[in-house]
């Protein structure tokens, strides 16, 4: 029998509609033999709010807990209705919505009595997004006569280490577990619907996996299992060369490797996070990005071999916005060992992550790339501590530039990509500011000024003959 986990985003579960949609998606592949495990991330939107709501509890406004609580069970309560139609499961469902939100308004009283947000905490506070629609999808499969039952990710077995915000499961206990609790269910042809993104310590302390988590749990739960395939299901029909809406034209990729997956994911596009492509790397198990709302398209297969020769040196063109160029420069760096290491050191602390690094071979400067909006914290502290201090004498910035990442497994080994796109970049008259390659040369990146962000991608996605892609 097929095994596959099927693991469903927030904008899948967005509306009533949206998740008795999800259901009869199981359904189908149930009825065609199939053995499902469904990975359900939170209700659209849902985590964002949960966690603005613990900021107000930090905050001690305790009217707008009430309010929250409120807004929560209207929208749950109103999926709900929708997805499910026989009145006794239904009923059960709004108690545990109900129950569920009573607990929730607890801890967030608790939180504003103490007037403290730990990491610990907001982690117990954005878990209930995925513990409220788990229930509405499992009702939802019960209401379709599928023999379900609901768990969350730390009932299910996943273990972590106490990094809340982006614990890393223990390996071992955690395959042995979600082998041992989720094992018999598939056994006794019951559907599993499983909570993504929660997990728990070795003491039971509730813990989240960090971005892309919910694609980390299924992927987690398909290399215990020994599944065939991983079904990422989104809103959009697959990975594509470039964004729409920048190039309507541009074309859906019909398949990519784990690496080419990853570089994609770092970049912003839809793909799996790099941490959740791990589980099913080790065990060289498929998976595919596709579109709920159009489940005829196969979508995008990311697996280790390609079945098809491709022959494409550029696959995907990514352009990332928001972004800050910061130029730290000195003679006093050259030669000086540690210079770039007081640097990292300095805005790690501050919690400013660096995107992208390049440097010369003098050593008298380096670039950095960051989040715009860290810019105003990454200058003050570079300049507090660092400026005048030595080696560093300038700390400039740029706030009007953006990345092109330019991405495919075939560039590596493959002579003149990079020219190709710098010639196809120079020919539009554009300027570049700062360019970086990693050493797997999967990717070539480069920061240009903003206005001339899409400009350039459009010269490289031609250049490329990308929108001829073949299907």
């Amino acid at each position: 029998m097929k095994k596959i986990v099927m693991k469903f985003g927030g904008t899948s579960l967005a509306t009533g509609e949206n998740i008795r949609c999800v259901a009869n998606l199981v359904a189908d592949s149930a009825k065609q033999g199939c053995s499902v495990i469904v990975v359900v991330s939170a209700l659209n939107h849902t985590t964002d709010d949960l966690c603005d709501a613990a900021e107000q509890a930090k905050k001690r406004n305790e009217a707008y807990i009430r309010k929250f609580k409120q807004k929560m069970l209207e929208k749950h309560s109103a999926a709900a209705l929708k997805a499910i139609k026989n009145k006794g499961v239904l009923q059960e469902i709004e108690q545990i919505i109900k129950k569920t939100l009573d607990e929730l308004e607890k801890v967030l009283t608790g939180i504003s009595y103490v007037g403290e947000l730990t990491p610990k905490s907001r982690d117990f506070v954005v878990s209930f997004g995925e513990r409220l629609s788990a229930p509405l999808v499992w009702g939802a499969l019960r209401d379709l006569k599928l023999e379900s039952q609901w768990v969350t990710g730390k009932e299910a077995g996943i273990v972590t280490d106490a990094n809340f915000g982006e614990a890393s499961p223990l390996m071992n206990v955690t395959m042995h577990q979600l082998r041992e609790r989720i094992g018999p269910l598939l056994e006794k042809q019951v559907v599993p619907v499983v909570s993504g993104y929660i997990a728990a310590t070795q003491d039971g302390v509730v813990t989240t996996l960090g971005r892309g988590g919910s694609d980390y749990t299924a992927t987690l739960l398909a290399a215990a299992l020994a599944v065939d395939e991983v079904w990422i299901w989104t809103d959009v029909d697959g990975l594509m060369t470039t964004d729409p809406k920048i190039i309507p034209s541009a074309k859906m990729l019909p398949e990519l490797s784990y690496q080419e997956a990853a570089e994609m994911a770092i970049f912003g596009a839809k793909a799996m996070h790099p941490r959740a492509l791990e589980p099913i790397m080790k065990e060289s198990i498929p998976a595919r990005i596709r579109n709920v709302f159009n489940p005829e398209n196969p979508g995008t297969l990311i697996a280790k071999a390609q079945t098809a020769k491709r022959t494409e040196v550029v696959k995907a063109i990514a352009l990332i916005k928001d972004v800050a160029m910061i130029n730290v420069s000195g003679a006093g760096m050259v030669g000086a060992p540690g210079s770039y290491a007081k640097i990292f050191d300095v805005l790690g602390k501050n919690n400013v992550n660096i995107m992208m690094i390049s440097t010369a071979v003098s050593e008298a400067n380096i670039s950095l790339i960051i989040r715009r909006s860290l810019l105003g914290r990454a200058l003050s502290t570079l300049e507090i501590v660092l400026l005048g201090r030595g080696s560093i004498s300038e700390v400039t910035a740029e706030d009007d530039v953006c990345v092109i990442a330019v991405m495919g497994a075939n560039m590596k080994g493959t002579l003149g990509v990079a020219s190709r796109i710098f010639t196809a970049v120079a020919r539009k008259g554009i300027n570049i500011r700062m360019i970086a390659q990693g050493s797997s040369e999967l990717n070539v990146s480069f920061v240009v000024k903003e206005k001339d962000g899409e400009v350039a991608v459009r010269a490289i996605h031609e250049e490329f003959k990308l929108d001829k892609a073949p299907r």
